[in-house]
C-alpha cells in the first residue's frame, strides 16, 4: 500500500509510478529545470522570505529547495512519482530543510492551494485549462503563479520573461491573482 502524503518509501522504490496509468495521467512528466532558469522564476515571483510555495509537479525538488534555501520560502512540493519524492526528502535532509519544506507524493489537483503566496509549474499544455479552473477557485487574491514555457489557457500574465540559455529558450510567465 503506498502513502500518498509524506513520501515514506524504502530506498529500492521505482523510478517510474506505480501504474502505467499514472503516466498517461500525469500532467507533469519529469523535466529537470536548469538551476538558473529556477532562480530566474523565484526572482520574478518576487518571493519573500516567511511566503509559502507550492511547485506542482516538483520533480526532484529542486524549485522549493532553492525557494527555502536562497529565499527563506516554506515550501511544498507535489509530485507522482515516489522515487522522485524520496529524492527530494533526501536533498531536503542534506541541506537542513526539513522544517521548511515538505514534499507531498499526490495528484496536484487534490493539494488545497489556499495558503499559496506563490505557485510555480512546469505543467504540458493540455493541463493548463483544469489548472486555471483550480487556481480560480483556491488562490488568494495578491498569489504569483509562475509558469514556465506553457501560458495558462486564457490567461493574461502581468509580466513575461525570456531567457535563452545554454540548451533552450525558455519563457516565464508571471500572473498575479486577481478577485
Amino acid at each position: 500500500m503506498r502513502n500518498k502524503h509524506r513520501g515514506n518509501y524504502s530506498a529500492q522504490a521505482s523510478i517510474f509510478p506505480d501504474s502505467i496509468s499514472e503516466v498517461y495521467t500525469s500532467v507533469a512528466p519529469y523535466v529537470p529545470t536548469p538551476l538558473s532558469i529556477v532562480r530566474r522564476m523565484l526572482e520574478l515571483a518576487e518571493l519573500k522570505p516567511g511566503e509559502t510555495i507550492f511547485d506542482l509537479g516538483c520533480g526532484d525538488g529542486r524549485i522549493v529547495l532553492m525557494a527555502a534555501k536562497e529565499f527563506g520560502a516554506k515550501g511544498h512540493g507535489v509530485e507522482l512519482i515516489g522515487q522522485l519524492v524520496n529524492m527530494a526528502n533526501r536533498k531536503a535532509m542534506a541541506l537542513g530543510l526539513l522544517d521548511d519544506v515538505e514534499f507531498i507524493r499526490g495528484n496536484l489537483f487534490d493539494v488545497d492551494l489556499s495558503s499559496a503566496d506563490v505557485v510555480t509549474m512546469y505543467l504540458m499544455r493540455s493541463a493548463m485549462e483544469k489548472v486555471r479552473v483550480k487556481l480560480e477557485e483556491e488562490l488568494k487574491p495578491g498569489a504569483r503563479v509562475v509558469v514556465l514555457d506553457y501560458p495558462i489557457t486564457n490567461g493574461k500574465p502581468d509580466d513575461v520573461l525570456k531567457i535563452d540559455d545554454e540548451t533552450r529558450k525558455h519563457i516565464i510567465y508571471l500572473y498575479v491573482w486577481k478577485p
